[in-house]
């Protein structure tokens, strides 16, 4: 099923028809607004706060060794009943040999806790890796870890598209489609379809490669969102509360709804990033991202 088939207002109007709801989970960095790194009791509070405010029960990160992230987040998962989706950062074998070895520690003791593992975030799309170079980096992992740990990939919705990730289909047990119709430049209006037709395609493409629906790895949204700070904007697309709100409902609510499981990028504001630039070679700010301010509280409300 393509997205560009159904109408937007569709999809808003009655989801529940349709499907049971997906599975809500938030991006989650490792750093205070400072810039100093998490303790074990930051992360039992960020879970407290997106379990009160989203009442989601899952994040992920980016790269397990970084800040001493599995070390401090597997105890407070435990504690606060959460699962977390851990990343290893493959583009250089020093970060891929550090997470992995940060994993591979404390795996056996905390396999209720994680959800899956992810190798590589977006190395697709920056062209760090060819599809097979990262089926390798992936089979290494899955050789590496307990077995019933499930293993992936992030990556661009347009990646698995086009069939740049195509090698990796038949190796991995989950998949996570990043994609942003803020970087893609859609207005308000647009921005929900757009989203969602992007997922389509990624999902029709994976499913098709794997020989239908039933023979497809688990499928996540593994990044959407929308940039809270006015001022921040990417061609049409505005930063804004009430922008981010109105993709956050009609978007990624949507999705949920429609029975896929995803995460928003990301549960707090990160004031310590600095401006990156991005594609049309402007500085881009990444600090308001967050569904919620880096004290916690909301800027609107979480509930789909």
């Amino acid at each position: 099923m393509r997205f560009s088939a159904i109408a937007a207002s569709a999809l808003a109007a009655a989801p529940a028809i349709v499907s049971a709801a997906g599975t809500m989970g938030f991006a989650l960095g490792t750093k205070q607004a400072s810039g100093e790194c998490k303790s074990q009791q930051d992360y039992e509070d960020d879970f407290k706060a997106i379990s009160e405010n989203a009442g989601a029960k899952v994040v992920r990160g980016y790269a397990a060794s970084d800040c001493n992230f599995t070390t401090n987040i597997l105890p407070a998962a435990k504690n606060k009943g959460f699962k977390v989706m851990l990343g290893i950062w493959p583009d250089v074998d020093e970060s891929f040999n550090n997470d992995l070895n940060a994993i591979t520690k404390v795996a056996k003791d905390y396999t209720e806790q994680i959800y899956a593992v992810t190798v590589g975030s977006e190395t697709l799309y920056r062209g760090n890796f060819t599809g097979d170079e990262l089926k390798s980096k992936i089979e290494t992992v899955k050789k590496a870890l307990p077995s019933g740990i499930k293993v992936g990939t992030a990556d661009s919705w347009n990646k698995f598209a086009d069939g740049t990730a195509d090698p990796i289909i038949g190796t991995v047990d989950i998949i996570l489609v990043n994609a942003f119709a803020f970087w893609q430049g859609a207005d308000t209006d647009n921005a929900t379809h757009v989203y969602l037709d992007d997922m389509f395609q990624a999902v029709t493409h994976i499913e098709a490669k794997a020989g239908g629906h039933d023979k497809c790895p688990e499928i996540w949204n593994g990044e959407t969102g929308w940039p809270t700070a006015v001022g921040t904007d990417y061609g049409a697309a505005q930063g804004g509360v009430k922008n981010a709100e109105t993709f956050y409902k009609n978007g990624f609510c949507s999705l949920l709804d429609w029975g896929f499981n995803a995460f928003y990028f990301e549960a707090f504001d990160e004031p310590w990033k600095p401006a990156s630039i991005g594609d049309n070679g402007k500085k881009a700010d990444e600090t308001t991202w967050g569904a919620m301010k880096s004290d916690r509280t909301t800027k609107f409300s979480l509930k789909c």
